[in-house]
C-alpha cells in the first residue's frame, strides 16, 4: 500500500469518530508487515476514562485477529497542528512496534513523519522488568 492510500484510509475514518465530548475526531490506518491494513477512529464516552484513542482501536483490532508484525501507522485529525499520539498509545506501539514508523496528519492532510523512538525515547518495555 502507497503512503497516500494509508493517509486516505486515516482519513476515511474521521467520518466514523464518536467524539461528542471532544469534538475532536481521529482516524488512523496502521500498515502490518504482510501490507494488512486495519483502521481506527477515536471512540469517547461520558466516563472519559473508558474512552479510547484510534491508534489503539486499530492496533487491538490488528492484535485480535492474530497480527503483531507492525510496519507503519497514520494517525489523522482535522486541526491545523499534527495530530500527535497520546502517551498511552506511544506506550501501546512501544509493547508491540518499537521500530514503527509514525506518520501524524494535519487538517490539510500534510504529513510529518517520526519513528517511535523520537516520540517516546525511554518507552516501558521488558528490558525494565
Amino acid at each position: 500500500m502507497t503512503e497516500q492510500e494509508l493517509c486516505r484510509a486515516a482519513i476515511a475514518m474521521l467520518d466514523r469518530s464518536y467524539s461528542p465530548y471532544s469534538h475532536f475526531p481521529v482516524g488512523a490506518a496502521l500498515e502490518c508487515s504482510d501490507g494488512t491494513v486495519f483502521t481506527g477512529c477515536n471512540i469517547e464516552n461520558a466516563a472519559y476514562g473508558l474512552t479510547i484513542c484510534a491508534e489503539r482501536t486499530a492496533i487491538f483490532k490488528a492484535i485480535s485477529e492474530g497480527h503483531r508484525d507492525f510496519k507503519r501507522i497514520v494517525i489523522a485529525g482535522k486541526s491545523e497542528d499534527y495530530c500527535v499520539p497520546c502517551g498511552s498509545c506511544r506506550q501501546v506501539m512501544q509493547e508491540f512496534a518499537p521500530q514503527m514508523e509514525v506518520i501524524c496528519l494535519n487538517g490539510k492532510g500534510e504529513a510529518k513523519h517520526f519513528a517511535l523512538k523520537e516520540l517516546l525515547p525511554y518507552g516501558f518495555d521488558e528490558t525494565w522488568l
